[in-house]
């Protein structure tokens, strides 16, 4: 195999959207670019608006002059593949069909020299099954990257079972060239950042099926969780038919494992043309004159104060306890502590307000003998302070009274949360999703998809996420976390809740990454 460096020459094969984006960045950084589509006149049509955007970072001061119409002057369309005889990468990215970029690789080999790099940018198809049947199977690897290619950091380097290790390699060490950040996959249904984040909606959509709260709720709460989008304005704004087309792909991939199963909900949002921002509606109103899609929930601060109660005591000794046991002194609360309880949250004379351990509200009502009892969600981005307002999921149980209804949001409001009642659904909102993503991560590790640091990385990068799942997994604790899932496993009698053996292990370990 060739160096692949800046005289390297490169082909890319697909002038839409992804295609032009890599095509910028690899002649950005130097390279000879040609850039070939089937279809007539795409690529000289894409050769001319990459002029135009180079020209127009120039002129916001991002490029120099210079840089710009140089990197322009690189990239040539090409009419037919035999025009890239001397090329040493070729980067693929037409559409998402096996059998057609199959297809291109056996009719690239018989063009392109035996040491030229097959790289295909596909997002979840096996780059085993693209290498089978070629010539030279150990030079194809994947490089997928993410839309808006010129601004996206993440590259998923992925590896097939033929895939030779320098090939990846090269590959790695070119994408940090291009001033990418690139991870190291498996080639498994997905790879990191597409089977990792499939909980974000499925979560989220199971919800929505149980009628358990809004999509205005759940996206209030996973925001103040510190997602820059809540997964139904996510959903709207990738569109139904294609994340539902992502989560159909993983789960047939995966032999129908219940953990990826498509959404009922997701479904009929589909079949009645419900796709998003794409077509005007999907969980929010796009058209002109609609209210705004998903506007942020009532502020926390009031005037009531506290409850009134003959004894305040708080349980438990975590991150959570002690974000309590601030608030409170905060607001001049005064209080006992019980550490050794078993529990986390505060206890009003009888009543109790429980951190949610993945039972329901009802559940643990029973189990204790509890009336006024009410469970509240994670508050995994820490407590801001009283009056943040940042949104925080409850449910009381079926049993509990009025006023203890009343006075559970009152303290969720003193501890600095806008209250956001749902119904008394298991693991609420935030606790159950990160778990689940925490989980996905645990499995994929486990499997060899990817390291640690990796998942962290490719979901911070490739979809935003606030943290890592393994950074998350450290500000909780992984024991949490099973008991969580295994509580939600019991609730729902499935094997979509199932533990990782990794995370177990990490579990009994008392290892948190």
């Amino acid at each position: 195999m060739n160096r692949i460096d800046p005289s390297t020459p490169v082909l890319v094969i697909g002038a839409g959207i992804m295609g032009a984006g890599i095509a910028q960045i690899a002649a950005q950084a130097g390279h000879a670019v040609m850039l070939f589509d089937a279809r007539e006149g795409a690529a000289a049509q894409a050769q001319a608006k990459l002029a135009a955007t180079l020209e127009g970072l120039a002129a916001k001061g991002r490029l120099e002059p210079g840089e710009a119409a140089a990197a322009a002057a690189r990239i040539r369309p090409v009419a037919s593949l035999a025009e890239a005889r001397e090329v040493g990468l070729v980067v693929e990215a037409i559409v998402e069909n096996l059998d057609a970029k199959r297809a291109l690789f056996r009719q690239l080999e018989d063009i392109v020299p035996e040491g030229c790099v097959l790289a295909s940018n596909t997002s979840s198809i096996s780059i085993t099954a693209l290498a089978n049947g070629l010539r030279h199977p150990g030079r194809l690897v994947g490089m997928h990257f993410f839309n808006p290619v010129p601004l996206m950091k993440l590259v998923e380097v992925v590896s097939g079972l033929h895939t030779e290790g320098e090939v990846a390699e090269a590959i790695f060490h070119l994408a940090m060239a291009w001033g990418k950040t690139p991870v190291h996959a498996r080639s498994t249904p997905g790879f990191i950042v597409n089977r990792i984040a499939r909980p974000y909606y499925a979560e989220t959509l199971a919800l929505l099926l149980e009628r358990a709260a809004e999509p205005r709720a759940i996206d209030a709460c996973l925001r103040a969780a510190g997602f820059r989008m809540g997964p139904c304005e996510l959903m709207d704004l990738i569109g139904h038919d294609t994340n539902f087309a992502v989560t159909e792909s993983v789960w047939q991939a995966n032999f129908g494992d219940k953990r990826y199963a498509p959404s009922l909900v997701q479904r009929e949002l589909v079949d009645g043309g419900l796709l998003g921002r794409k077509s005007g509606r999907g969980f929010y109103d796009y058209r002109e004159g609609a209210a705004a899609a998903a506007p942020a929930p009532a502020a926390a601060a009031t005037a009531d104060g506290p409850p009134e109660s003959a004894l305040l005591q708080l349980h438990g000794s975590d991150p959570v306890a002690e974000g309590l046991a601030q608030a409170l002194a905060a607001a001049g609360v005064a209080f006992t502590r019980q550490s050794d309880s078993g529990w986390t949250g505060l206890q009003a004379d009888e009543a109790q307000l429980r951190l949610s351990d993945g039972r329901p509200a009802a559940q643990l009502s029973a189990e204790t003998g509890v009336q006024d009892l009410a469970v509240f969600d994670l508050p995994i981005a820490g407590f801001a302070g009283a009056g943040a307002g940042a949104a925080l999921a409850w449910a009381p149980a079926a049993g509990a009274s009025e006023a203890w209804q009343r006075d559970a949001a009152r303290w969720l409001r003193v501890a600095g949360f806008a209250p956001q009642r749902m119904r008394d659904a298991a693991g609420l909102v935030v606790a159950r999703t990160i778990a689940m993503l925490v989980n996905e991560s645990a499995d994929a590790v486990l499997q060899g998809v990817c390291t640690p640091e990796g998942a962290d990385l490719a979901m911070k990068l490739g979809v935003n996420y606030p943290a890592g799942p393994f950074e998350w997994l450290a500000r909780w604790d992984a024991s949490a976390v099973v008991q969580l899932l295994e509580h939600l496993d019991a609730h729902y009698r499935g094997e979509r809740y199932r533990v990782s053996p990794g995370l177990r292990q990490r579990a009994w370990t008392g290892a948190a990454a």
